[in-house]
């Protein structure tokens, strides 16, 4: 088995599009972002080191934060300068390579080529797919020999290759041995050559870890900081890094009430009798040097007098008096029972770092080292509305063909919970004028605009065409479900500047979406760190088989529940359209099966992201 940490990724890019006119495939927009940002962002979690490999200038592959290793050999020898290049850079034994047009390779690439590799004791591994061909109707196999997962000490055979004057990538390991891994996916392979292409690939859809990446890179917190009480910053994101002004603790002290002694007093076969000559209270240090053959009376948290080491619970001495104690020799360890100055938090070390949310348990640290007020980030302006012809509010007459409006309701309570000043817009009709209308309002007055239907493709949706003339638009649609239409961007009103979550319009399908996309995007604007803004990951095993198409994310609402195994398990609420709402108050979860999953057995663990603290 290959760990994949000791794969290196490289992405050979660099190079020009002779359709797409002469421009750096690379770097060719899709949903907002170049296409070897798509890439790298599918080949992240496969690999350990990352690395990008182009012909001459790094340009912009830069500022995507990894290596960028120039071709070495002279010339357009195209993939194989790239290869050469990353097997001569690469600290791993192994090289897999992909090439910076194709956004759609598999998640599980390098883990299937580097098993074929294994099983055929071979030196590379390439992948292929089957295809049928028109004439004969027979399985045609097609090699990828740019996806390669290949030994890097395999650099002599590529380098003698290239002195003979060879350059076909399918040829260059000569007598080295090949595994041929298959995959069935043939649109995972394809790359992008035309501006047909690119846009029919713009219109399927983004997967979910691509979308999150694109959140993740586009949004930076709000600059404003405000200074406040202690009291009054619970729950607020911590804006600069605290350092702390004292020790914690100040001294060294004892963690129980008992006797403080030396150490070096104990041991022996014969008890051991020491004479009292000083009682230390917290609060209150010792007044009477300590010496040898001698303790104190000490309490939790007082200062240990010098020289003492050590202390002995009040429970496990043998006999006392006000003049002395009695102990057994081996009663406790030299050392045991005493807190050392700085052991929580030393004078001068950072406490908290920016980025932290202010629960209880920070406040109490902030506290315990006398802190009084703090840096934090203002609290994040977000107006919200539901769009449909369909919605009414609470307390006005239902007529026919109508539905109450629930998702104001539901998102002003995941609003809230996250901390953000909130909005409530009301309702707008399906109208373009009046929505155009309410984004310019929501525009002066917040720095994120967040929606609820409006972004499917449906006759009446004009939120499209109006963000087209506000602003830009990354992304439309989410491989995803529930939640498939969603769209991110920018849009701008005179002079004013705010973000755009535009959520479906099924009421499971808006919670979905809120919780995995825009649930993180939030939080990073008010400039919560990684660990805050990231949803944590539990695998139960299935208490069923479920259903699932691969492709795609999918949400199903579950319970986690204890068996009679006392094991715990999952199982879905039942029924999971979209516009159940209902099954949202029975889950205690979110099922996540990830988009290349298929069907799960009853046993097979998958991952779920509890409820609790989020609800």
């Amino acid at each position: 088995m290959i760990n994949k940490h000791d794969i290196t990724g490289l992405i050979l890019a660099g190079g020009l599009g002779t359709r797409m006119g002469q421009r750096d495939k690379g770097m060719l927009p899709l949903h907002g972002q170049p296409l070897a940002r798509h890439v790298l962002q599918r080949l992240a979690p496969q690999v350990g080191p990352l690395a990008i490999s182009v012909h001459a200038d790094a340009g912009e592959y830069a500022r995507f934060g990894v290596p960028v290793w120039p071709d070495a050999l002279p010339g357009q020898l195209g993939p194989l300068a790239g290869l050469h290049s990353g097997m001569q850079h690469a600290g791993t034994p192994y090289l897999l390579t992909v090439p910076c047009d194709s956004p759609q390779l598999p998640p599980d690439l390098a883990a299937r080529l580097a098993a074929g590799l294994v099983e055929n004791d071979a030196d590379l591994a390439i992948a292929v797919t089957e295809e049928t061909d028109a004439a004969t109707g027979t399985a045609v196999r097609r090699p990828h020999p740019v996806f390669c997962l290949v030994k890097t000490a395999a650099l002599p055979q590529l380098d003698a290759y290239l002195r003979n004057g060879e350059r076909r990538m399918r040829t260059w390991h000569g007598p080295l041995k090949l595994a041929e891994v298959l995959f069935e996916n043939n649109s995972a392979f394809g790359n992008i050559n035309t501006p047909d292409e690119l846009a029919a690939l713009q219109a399927q859809g983004l997967s979910v870890p691509m979308a999150q990446a694109i959140l993740a890179d586009t949004v930076a917190p709000v600059a404003d900081i405000e200074a406040l009480p202690l009291p009054q910053a619970f729950e607020r994101i911590l804006a600069a890094d605290i350092v702390s002004p004292i020790s914690v603790p100040a001294h060294d002290n004892s963690a129980m009430d008992g006797y403080a002694l030396h150490g070096a007093d104990l041991g022996g076969d014969a008890p051991v009798t020491l004479a009292v000559v000083d009682t230390i209270l917290a609060g209150r240090p010792g007044t009477v040097k300590i010496g040898r053959g001698q303790c104190a009376r000490i309490m939790t948290g007082a200062v240990m007098p010098d020289g003492c080491d050590s202390v002995v619970p009040q429970e496990l001495v043998l006999q006392a008096n006000e003049t002395s104690i009695t102990l057994a020799p081996d009663c406790i360890r030299p050392g045991d029972n005493r807190r050392f100055k700085g052991e929580d938090l030393m004078q001068g070390q950072p406490a908290l770092l920016q980025g932290k949310r202010l629960g209880p348990a920070e406040l109490g640290l902030l506290a315990s080292l006398g802190i009084a007020t703090v840096p934090v980030r203002r609290r994040l302006r977000v107006a919200f509305f539901s769009t449909g012809d369909e919605l009414r509010s609470i307390g006005e007459p239902l007529d026919a063909g109508c539905i109450y409006d629930s998702n104001r309701y539901t998102l002003l309570g995941m609003l809230t919970r996250l901390g953000c000043d909130v909005l409530d817009m009301g309702i707008v009709k399906d109208n373009p004028q009046a929505l155009e209308a309410a984004l310019r309002g929501a525009c002066a007055k917040a720095d994120v605009i967040v929606t609820s239907g409006g972004v499917s493709s449906g006759a009446a949706d004009f939120t499209r065409e109006i963000l087209a003339r506000l602003g830009e638009v990354a992304f439309w649609q989410i491989n995803m479900r529930p939640g498939r239409p969603m769209a991110f961007g920018r849009i701008a009103s005179e002079g004013d500047t705010a973000l755009l979550l535009g959520l479906p319009g099924n009421p499971v399908a808006v919670m979905a979406a809120f919780y995995f996309l825009a649930r993180p995007t939030l939080l990073r604007l008010m400039g919560a760190d990684a660990d805050t803004s990231a949803l944590p990951l539990l695998q139960v095993a299935a208490q069923a088989p479920m259903r699932k198409k691969r492709g795609r994310t999918e949400y199903q609402r579950g319970i986690v529940e204890r068996g009679a195994d006392g094991r715990q398990h999952v199982r879905v609420t039942g029924a999971q359209g979209s516009g159940i709402l209902r099954s949202m108050t029975q889950a205690n979860c979110m099922i996540v099966l990830h988009e290349a999953q298929g069907h799960v057995a009853a046993g097979d663990l998958v991952d779920v992201v509890l409820f609790h603290g989020l609800m």
